[in-house]
């Protein structure tokens, strides 16, 4: 069995990670690989990619998309995460935010979009992350098949094993398009929002209060 066979096998659920990175081969051969089953699809939906115009290369076009930036979070490894002494000892909510989020939905593959906050609380010993990162690691998140109510864990659990603050928070802000452009067709203005707490910021009601007032001024500026 190939390796590349082999990784694809192991990997987990859809909104999870591989095993192991796809290095670029691997990457062209499931691209390739994507671009046939794409083919098959569009044949068995009656559209003409040999001769039409518009659609002649759209199956390779797409499984490039999937894999390289739709997707991507599943083939690549998480963000290297950059970490500043904390020597001042603080040791106060930071709130970060908005952060723009794209994702696509596991249940009918159509976009989400919207805005997440972080909030942590570090460790007066411990280290500080570098603020960019918090952007990476919600788009690495968000670029696999996702459900809103297991992505704000994912980004949270990862921060919390990496870097062990005394508290943290992710609050996700988004717009499903499986509503607004299906079923029954919600306005734009229709948002899905929800939370995730961890340590002192689970613990808190009045941290958590704190946290909830930083996401809506951020949100007003």
């Amino acid at each position: 069995m190939s390796t590349s066979i082999r990784r694809l096998r192991q990997g987990r659920l859809g909104n999870q990670g591989l095993d192991l990175p796809l290095d670029p081969a691997e990457k062209t051969l499931m691209i390739g690989s994507a671009a046939k089953r794409i083919e098959e699809l569009f044949e068995s939906l009656q559209i003409d990619h040999r001769n039409d115009h518009n659609t002649r290369d759209t199956p390779q076009r797409v499984a490039k998309m999937l894999v390289e930036e739709v997707l991507r979070g599943r083939y690549e490894a998480p963000p290297r995460i950059t970490e500043f002494e904390n020597v001042q000892g603080f040791d106060q909510l930071i709130v970060t935010g908005p952060i723009e989020l794209r994702s696509t939905c596991a249940h009918h593959l159509m976009p989400i979009y919207g805005q997440a906050f972080i909030g942590i609380i570090p460790a007066a010993d411990g280290k500080i992350l570098g603020l960019s990162k918090y952007d990476r690691i919600v788009d690495h998140f968000a670029s696999r098949l996702q459900i809103q109510e297991e992505l704000v864990k994912q980004i949270g659990q990862h921060i919390v094993d990496l870097t062990a603050p005394r508290g943290l928070a992710v609050r996700v802000s988004a717009v499903h398009m499986c509503k607004t452009h299906r079923g029954v067709r919600a306005s734009h203005r229709s948002r899905m929002v929800n939370q995730s707490y961890h340590g002192l910021l689970e613990a808190d009601q009045g941290l958590r209060q704190q946290f909830l007032q930083e996401c809506i001024a951020l949100e007003r500026d």
